[in-house]
């Protein structure tokens, strides 16, 4: 954890280990893999761009990525970075297509992926969602209007240029990182590796310091790259086409509103502007109280460690507020209660039989066992469906989802699933021969 106060890091300090397998502890100069916190790094990237006039932020994406179907309405590289593009999300596509998340995923595979999706989740700019696919869109623009990687631009015009020595872009899952920490879950009274393997740096896949992103939030007062008005304008929160802001969510105490990578709220009185990132075992936290100077950054292995009540117990600290318990706001329950209907076995017959996704390019097989009906793909293991109204079932995988049959006179001819990060993908019916 570091906590910056007046431009000078105040306290850092590390706790516990990087590895548990050799031991090692975690310092201050151990290097995390941050997750979502990267994509703030992104969208400067693009601000820079747009700063040095090579690209505008009204742009149609397609201008750059000509491999994306022609949805009837333009995406502008301003919904990528607000979230409203409508774009379905990456992982919400690669789980619902039988990937795992420790699987090696790359930027190259995404991008298949998405170049071959035929609808949104919505019409552009019109609402909210979240969507890591637009920030690897991102990335990739970067890398197309540059000439240079991702990795390479980034490094040569943010990280250098700040001192964050030991901040990358992890573009290969092959490299050597030097200090790293390797992630962990408590399971069962011991700790368990949690592997990630991705290679897909724009949404995810920075790895840094909170040494390094002390220097990062210090650029916001006394800027060394980007000018006082790119960064004015890149705090500023992102609006939809009717002029409202885009609202991130509504918590019990506080609607909170998103900003390239970056939310805008206030902890007791105390207006705040952060992002959390959660991949495999690592959680990361950084908020930065930009009216009282202070920023407030944590890191760490722990897939159980909690980021918002730890780094708001810090504030509590730095603000003198009276201590007490914590409590998190907005958490979205996806458990369902028992259905009130209950389908007989003659009913779900009906459904058994073998779907497919073009645009996933995966097959699922629906059977039924002991009564219920089943989900099963040759990459994953067979998921139970709880039936919740008539040609209506939700189940889980990775993630909380729902299954709508649909009919033709009477037939099933095929499926939509939807997820946190999915809205109607279609999985039609394979007609027995």
């Amino acid at each position: 954890m570091a906590i910056v106060k007046n431009g000078k890091v105040v306290f850092e300090k590390g706790y516990g280990m990087a590895t548990l397998e050799y031991n090692v502890p975690i310092t201050s100069n151990t290097v995390f893999h941050v997750a979502s916190v990267s994509k703030q790094f992104t969208a400067f990237s693009i601000y820079m761009l747009e700063n040095e006039g090579k690209i505008s932020l009204d742009d149609d994406i397609k201008k750059y990525l000509p491999e994306l179907p022609d949805y009837g309405k333009v995406i502008t590289i301003n919904h990528l970075l607000a979230h409203t593009s409508g774009l379905r999300d990456q992982w919400a596509l690669l789980t619902t297509g039988g990937w795992h998340l420790e699987d090696v995923i790359t930027t190259e595979q995404i991008l298949k992926i998405l170049f071959n999706q035929n609808a949104l989740n919505f019409e552009p700019n019109t609402e909210f969602g979240y969507s890591n696919s637009g920030y690897t869109l991102l990335a990739e623009i970067v890398q197309r209007v540059t000439g240079q990687s991702f990795t390479d631009y980034t490094k040569a015009n943010i990280f250098e240029p700040l001192g964050m020595n030991n901040t990358n872009f992890y573009d290969d899952f092959h490299r050597v990182v030097e200090n790293r920490a390797y992630s962990y879950e408590h399971q069962n009274g011991t700790y368990m590796k949690k592997k990630l393997s991705y290679s897909n740096p724009g949404p995810t896949s920075l790895f840094t310091t909170v040494q390094d992103l002390a220097k990062w939030t210090n650029n916001f007062k006394n800027s060394k790259v980007g000018n006082v008005e790119l960064l004015k304008r890149f705090n500023q929160i992102s609006l939809l086409d009717n002029g409202d802001p885009v609202i991130y969510r509504i918590s019990l105490t506080d609607t909170l509103y998103h900003a390239k990578g970056q939310i805008h709220w206030q902890y007791k009185g105390h207006r705040l502007i952060s992002h959390g990132g959660h991949d495999a075992g690592f959680r990361a936290f950084i908020g930065r109280f930009h009216e009282d100077d202070v920023s407030i950054i944590t890191l760490s292995n722990d897939e159980h460690y909690d980021i918002l009540r730890n780094g708001f117990a810090i504030a509590d600290l730095v603000f003198n507020i009276p201590a007490k318990n914590i409590k998190a706001n907005g958490v979205i329950n996806n458990s369902i209660e028992d259905a009130p209907f209950t389908p007989d076995s003659s009913y779900l017959e009906n459904f058994v039989g073998e779907y497919h996704s073009e645009e996933l390019k995966t097959i699922y097989k629906l059977s039924l066992k002991e009564n219920r009906l089943v989900v099963s793909h040759k990459r994953l293991s067979d998921i139970v469906l709880t039936p919740i109204d008539e040609d209506l079932f939700s189940g889980a995988n990775y993630f909380f989802f729902q299954m709508k049959f649909l009919r033709k006179e009477g037939e099933i001819t095929g499926f939509e699933i939807s997820n946190f990060g999915i809205r109607g993908l279609l999985f039609q019916k394979n007609t027995p021969e």
